[in-house]
């Protein structure tokens, strides 16, 4: 009989108290030189180790530097891999600035980032050509270099070592110097350029990686977000093994194939493993049978007693028979969902980030954590609710050595985001008695009614997307009326068109009437979003 874990607040993960990246790519060398870190070839049939990984590192590192490459910004673009992560390292242990960029973009508004940020050199990967073919029209002189051709790159810098060149061993990197420039992520339609210096990266890992603790992981969300950083960073920090799951298509052969005990991942695609269990259950006629094991997971946590994993040790083996820990964030996840996940046998770690922090602010921890909750600030900064209103909702702000430099290139921005120290981050929330913190919509998303009330959007959001066949929905306002707009799944509920008034009208005697919606829409494709599956706001008026 295996007892549950009392939850409550319990000793932070040791981790080392690295400055700059570069510091934590030794440390991995260093104290677990043997042991993998990442897999690579056609199949990831061949493990690289911590210290192989570290001396790939130097090597291309020091053929940037012998390219007359130092303190330049160096763009990569690419689908994830280990060579991204391998770029990644190098440029940034080689004093120089990674610019990652998301290759869901036009080619016109990448190599805007690019000439905007005074970008030196562009990683690309083979599936990416095409953008490089464009590029390389607009600007010859920068330097491209093919990830798929990098290990020769690898061997140029290896070679040039053996020779006696140790720019890259004598080089000093400070921890204020500006790591990174990463673009956000774009769902207002304005991107721009948030300034990350080493300390503002490694400053937030250490203090997430006490927070949640790092296992063998399986990564598959776009590595131009900062938000897997935390992941495959937090690997070199615990000396975890990493598999890099370069696309959909692979991801489920590769979570039979490596078994991971963890994932990162965004609420949407939590939604998404969500209804693929609950769909598989209705398909196999076992979804009774589903529902009864969690009324009786429910019932047996009430009392202490953890058996989700055996309840639903079927579950878990479509996903390797490993999987435990769910570490979620980037968009109002549903408590609903995230309860359910939790008694099929799997551990949310939802959590709340933006890029400007580093990105993660909080975080609920595996056994300390509250249901519909983003958890606790971890240790490296200071939340506070400003101007909060009757309920103590205000905007979230930020305070810390993971806030970052600034914008690139744009003073006037960098001013309206900052209160003296503390970072304005446009969300909206509250902190409980416990000091979680739960967040209720993003300010430049509020509906402001005539009357002078303030709805929420993502409230009515994740209440509505608990109709069956909603895929996807979005509440905006428009003439003063509150508009739900969805995106139905007509595939397994072939009368959802005919069904939606009712049930909206269901909802509607459920709610205030402040927040009833007045007006249906219904969209026969998805809504458009960025790389990291949040829905383009912007466009849906448009």
């Amino acid at each position: 009989m295996m007892r549950k874990i009392p939850n409550r607040e319990y000793p932070y993960y040791k981790v080392p108290e690295v400055e700059t990246i570069r510091e934590l790519a030794c440390f991995a060398k260093n104290e677990g030189s043997d042991k993998t870190v990442f897999y690579r070839g056609k199949d990831n049939e061949e493990p690289i180790t911590y210290g192989e990984f570290y001396s790939m590192v130097e090597s291309l590192g020091t053929f940037l530097l012998n390219k007359g490459l130092k303190n330049n910004q160096i763009a990569v673009l690419g689908e994830d891999s280990t060579e991204w992560c391998l770029a990644y390292f190098a440029i940034a242990c080689s004093g120089n600035v990674i610019v990652p960029l998301d290759k869901g973009l036009s080619k016109e508004e990448l190599y805007h980032s690019i000439s905007f940020t005074e970008c030196k050199a562009v990683f690309y990967s083979k599936n990416s050509e095409e953008f490089a073919d464009y590029f390389k029209e607009k600007n010859p002189d920068l330097l491209y270099l093919c990830m798929d051709g990098i290990y020769d790159n690898v061997q140029e810098g290896k070679a040039l070592i053996e020779k006696g060149d140790s720019s890259f061993a004598d080089l000093v990197i400070d921890k204020n110097q500006l790591a990174a420039i990463v673009f956000t992520s774009g769902t207002s339609g304005t991107q721009k350029g948030v300034m990350l210096t080493h300390y503002n990266v490694m400053s937030d890992l250490v203090a997430a990686a006490k927070h949640v603790e790092q296992i063998h992981t399986m990564f598959f969300l776009p590595f131009h977000h900062t938000f897997v950083w935390t992941g495959f960073l937090s690997c070199f920090a615990t000396l975890a093994d990493g598999h890099v799951c370069s696309n959909m298509k692979r991801f489920t052969s590769d979570i039979k194939r490596f078994a991971p005990e963890g994932f990162e991942l965004v609420p949407m695609a939590a939604e998404l493993i969500h209804k693929n269990i609950f769909n598989s259950a209705r398909r196999q006629g076992k979804e009774k049978k589903l529902k009864f094991g969690l009324k009786l997971s429910r019932f047996l946590m009430a009392i202490g007693i953890d058996k989700r994993r055996d309840i639903f040790k079927d579950v878990i083996e479509q996903f390797g028979g490993n999987l435990s820990t769910l570490v979620i964030g980037g968009a109002a996840m549903d408590p609903q969902i995230e309860k359910d996940l939790y008694y099929l046998g799997f551990n949310p770690a939802v959590g709340y980030g933006i890029t400007e922090c580093s990105p993660v602010v909080t975080t609920n921890r595996i056994h300390y954590f509250r249901f519909g909750s983003v958890g606790k600030p971890i240790p490296c900064c200071k939340v506070r609710i400003a101007d909060p209103d009757e309920e103590g909702n205000g905007e979230i702000q930020v305070s810390g050595p993971n806030v970052m430099m600034g914008y690139y290139k744009d003073e006037e921005a960098t001013k309206e985001v900052f209160d003296g120290e503390w970072f304005k981050t446009g969300d909206v929330g509250h902190f409980d008695k416990d000091g979680f913190l739960y967040i209720t919509g993003r300010k430049k998303n509020l509906i402001v009614l005539s009357n002078g009330e303030n709805i929420s959007p993502e409230e009515l959001e994740i209440k509505l997307s608990h109709i069956p066949y909603v895929k996807e929905v979005v509440v905006y306002e428009e003439n003063n009326k509150i508009v739900a707009e969805f995106y139905l799944d007509e595939e397994n509920d072939p009368k959802a068109k005919e069904k939606i008034d009712a049930d909206v009208l269901a909802f509607n005697k459920s709610m205030p009437l402040s927040k009833n919606i007045n007006k249906i829409k219904i969209r026969d494709i998805p809504f458009e979003k960025t790389t990291t599956m949040k829905i383009k706001r912007y466009l849906i008026k448009k």
